[in-house]
């Protein structure tokens, strides 16, 4: 028989994969068949579970292992809030270019890359407030902090890495912009608490989201275009509230059981009655905008803004006919298109561009 030190002795030996093939380094005779302790890797969905974390994207495919976890933090493999942060900017920068002109381009391009950091710095913000109640949702439970797969520091850490690009893309803005865009910063740290003080949390983000609604013509021309600003921001904020209602009823059992507050357990069967109400107050804000705009002199394109609000509305018809509020699923889908189809949902032409113009448009079907 053999004896103990020698038992021990081959138990440390390359050939205890042998008698343990599961096993990693071992760690002193008390490691007996365990693997060493490692850091968390990126979270893993298991079969069949419900979850937001998509593992068959390009941050999978093409990123480090140990960026994975950093990029599923700021949802970089989830584009669609980046385009929903994005159009609001659009939308404004289009209704305050000169007569005649397409949007500039420039400036668009900054708002790109500005709604892509800030919406990463904005998950991240909400992920660090809410890593204690995303482990109760099902949907949630396996985003990185939830997990353990990146820690408090290390999101804190690339946190401000996200705010330092951000804000170096807003001082290239005039100083009037820069000012304005710092002072949405409060919302997008609120938002994270205002689920556990209102019911109503949809509203203070589709205040954060929206903000670049007031951006274009600021960062245009020096001031923002009141008249114009304020009902293109409050249609684009109605939408907010239709889109992330609709989102928000894939959680609300978790959310009920975790005591996290939405408009979706406030509204409950009468959410479809209220989504009806913001398609209204967006379609009719949006085109309040449109006819207020200072390309809405003698050469308006005025069907083009009817067209493109007639399609807008037609989309909104059709996700408040046909989502299911008590499906998850269902919800889901409803909410995609808000982004993947964004001329349809928030149709506001480039009312001054003559219809035989090669100018850019983000209208129309």
């Amino acid at each position: 028989m053999m004896r103990t030190p020698t038992l021990l002795r081959a138990l440390r030996s390359p050939s205890r994969r042998l008698l343990c093939p599961r096993a990693g380094a071992l760690v002193g005779s008390r490691g007996l068949c365990a693997p060493a302790r490692q850091a968390a890797p990126a979270a893993t969905v298991p079969a069949n579970a419900f979850t937001d974390i998509d593992l068959g994207t390009w941050v999978n495919r093409w990123l480090p292992a140990a960026a994975v976890p950093f990029a599923q933090l700021g949802r970089w493999d989830r584009p669609i809030g980046t385009w929903l942060l994005l159009w609001p900017c659009m939308w404004s920068t289009a209704l305050a270019a000169p007569p005649g002109l397409p949007p500039d381009l420039a400036l668009c391009a900054a708002f790109g890359v500005g709604a892509f950091v800030m919406r990463g710095a904005g998950c991240t913000i909400n992920d660090l407030w809410d890593r204690d109640i995303d482990r109760q949702v099902e949907r949630t439970r396996m985003r990185p902090l939830a997990s353990g797969a990146v820690s408090v520091p290390a999101a804190i850490g690339f946190l401000g890495a996200q705010l330092t690009c951000g804000l170096c893309v807003l001082l290239t803005l005039p100083p009037a912009a820069v000012v304005l865009g710092l002072a949405s910063t409060p919302l997008w740290v609120l938002y994270p608490l205002a689920k556990r003080v209102t019911n109503w949390p949809q509203a203070v983000l589709g205040l954060a989201f929206n903000w670049g609604a007031l951006m274009g013509s600021t960062a245009l021309h020096g001031s923002c275009d009141w008249p114009v600003a304020l009902p293109l921001y409050a249609g684009c904020w109605c939408w907010t509230m239709m889109y992330d209602t609709i989102y928000a009823h894939q959680d609300k059992a978790d959310d009920a059981r975790a005591g996290v507050l939405s408009t979706a357990l406030r509204l409950g069967d009468h959410s479809r009655a209220w989504l009806a109400l913001f398609a209204l107050g967006c379609v009719g804000s949006l085109a309040v905008a449109g006819l207020s705009s200072s390309g809405a002199a003698p050469g308006v394109h005025v069907p083009a803004l009817g067209a493109g609000l007639a399609c807008g509305a037609a989309h909104l018809a059709w996700q408040l006919r046909t989502v299911d509020l008590h499906s998850r699923a269902d919800c889901l889908r409803k909410f995609q298109p808000s982004s993947t189809e964004p001329r349809a949902v928030l149709a506001v032409p480039r009312l001054a561009i003559p219809p035989d113009a090669s100018g850019i448009r983000f209208s129309g079907c």
